[in-house]
């Protein structure tokens, strides 16, 4: 949320009388700014580690070598809370000492009976001892939006006296630093401008590289390396011509707004394994010329209550403060198998569901969604409704157009000279029921093999034995293969190939 927003939203909670405010951000600074702002009238006492027990506005300690338990101990008279804001930073390890739980609720106690005080609980940690649960409100000071990157880049510009940064560039810088605090701005703007006393475009890298930082620290998130392109991709021209379409629309975000043209949201690509769905999450993200970002849902289970779901909103702020981006969330069906019908699921899985429904339902933000599931069975039915995903195709065995261009795509990257003496027609007979990875572990055998055998060349029958020495993926699961082609020829999803 803004600042202003924030600040209300905080103004608001205080005047009211909640006991516990819990604010989850990186940004301390911004934050005692904001409780300075809305603390007015009232006394503002802290206790962080490095200092203990100060007085918040001038930093001055009020008791030497206080720990956090002698400061609680003291604020428990009535007579000496009335009127004030406690604001306790680094204390997430103490939250787990049943001593320091307890009396924190013993604070609660009495503002509950009338004494007019809040305890502002300050970190980039969530947190919350189930004891406390009750008590507590989250705030999240959000990402900041593009029009006030740009004040910032603005402010850097102007109090550095820079000339000659156009206002294109100030709108790419903008853009990349979504997703980073004003203060991650700020240094890496000064990191820029050390380098040579200007900001150019090369300068767009370090932001990129700070990304990949800030992505990895998180631990939820994964920002995949670009390499395939829907050139990559052996048949399936449906959905390549669907990615198409949407990438312009992506790409011209704001004249297509304009024109009345939604925000994509995401799509649900189905179907058998090893066919090209996670190649096609790829191929997207650089056809849309925006970072691709994958969501592992196991990462997302935490050991405390709420944990869970604040790791999916941490993501979910993440994916949306870097979008324009995709979204990658890969074997879907594993996060969510057994909810829904009879199945119920856990409680935890049963919010993170709702959760995620909720936000694809509603999402407005430039972070689109590919999700990919190999048996479409084990989805909850809610996820499958119109208004979730764009549209939900299903990928099949490929077919013998398809499996001559897939021969022609891994043979060419690998061994492009002998592509044209290569009966290719022959090889596509021999493979009916190959998904697109058979085909690919076909010839990556067949040039070992002729590698090993001192060969100059990879022939025709390198390969053909290579095919002979593979069980197809329609051998290994026939029936389930035959099970999962019934059920989205009934469901009537979109066939991926032509």
């Amino acid at each position: 949320m803004e600042d202003s927003m924030f600040k209300t939203k905080l103004n608001r909670y205080i005047d009211a009388g909640f006991p516990i405010i819990y604010i989850n951000t990186f940004e301390e600074s911004k934050v005692d700014d904001l409780i300075r702002q809305v603390g007015v009238g009232n006394e503002i006492i802290e206790w962080n580690e490095s200092r203990g027990y100060i007085d918040f506005a001038t930093g001055t300690p009020l008791m030497e070598d206080c720990t956090l338990e002698m400061m609680l101990n003291q604020l428990k008279v009535p007579e000496l809370l009335e009127r004030k804001i406690i604001v306790l930073k680094d204390v997430v390890p103490y939250l787990e000492e049943p001593r320091i739980v307890s009396k924190i609720k013993g604070i609660v106690r009495l503002i509950n009976q009338g004494v007019d005080a809040t305890v502002i609980i300050v970190s980039s940690v969530l947190s919350v001892p189930k004891e406390l649960e009750k008590f507590v409100t989250i705030l999240e000071l959000d990402y900041l939006e593009v029009d006030e990157i740009k004040q910032v880049i603005i402010n850097f510009i102007n109090s550095n006296r820079l000339s000659m940064v156009k206002e294109t560039l100030i709108n790419e810088f903008a853009v990349a630093f979504k997703g980073l605090t004003e203060f991650e701005i700020e240094n890496l703007l000064a990191l820029s401008y050390s380098d040579d006393g200007e900001l150019t475009r090369s300068d767009l890298r370090v932001i990129f590289d700070q990304k990949q930082q800030m992505i990895k620290k998180a631990g939820i998130l994964e920002m995949i390396p670009l390499k395939e392109t829907v050139d990559d991709i052996g048949g399936l021209e449906n959905l390549k011509e669907w990615f198409i379409k949407k990438a312009k629309v992506f790409k011209n975000m704001d004249s297509a707004q304009k024109f009345g043209v939604d925000i994509p949201k995401g799509v649900l690509i189905a179907g058998v394994p090893g066919c090209g769905k996670s190649l096609n999450a790829k191929a997207a993200a650089n056809l849309f010329e925006v970072p691709l970002l994958r969501l592992d849902m196991g990462r997302l289970m935490g050991k405390y209550v709420g944990e869970s779901e604040g790791n999916l909103r941490k993501a979910i702020a993440l994916a949306e403060a870097i979008s324009p981006c995709v979204l990658w969330i890969d074997e879907l069906e594993k996060a969510f198998a057994g909810i829904g019908g009879d199945g119920g699921g856990n409680d935890v899985t049963v919010r993170l569901f709702g959760n995620f429904l909720t936000w694809m339902q509603e999402k407005t933000s430039p972070a689109f969604v590919v999700a990919t599931a190999n048996d479409i069975t084990k989805l909850p039915p809610e996820l499958l409704r119109k208004g979730r995903f764009d549209e939900i195709f299903y990928v099949g065995l490929p077919n013998e157009r398809e499996r001559e261009k897939i021969f022609r795509i891994h043979l060419s990257k690998r061994r492009s000279k002998d592509v044209g003496t290569i009966n290719i027609r022959s090889l596509v007979a021999k493979t009916n029921g190959f998904s697109g990875a058979d085909i690919e572990g076909v010839v990556k055998d067949a040039i070992e093999s002729a590698f090993s055998n001192d060969k100059d060349t990879v022939s025709t029958e390198d390969v053909l034995t290579a095919i002979n020495n593979t069980h197809s993926l329609s051998e290994l699961m026939k029936e389930a293969l035959e099970k999962m082609q019934k059920e989205y020829e009934t469901r009537k999803f979109k066939n991926a190939s032509r």
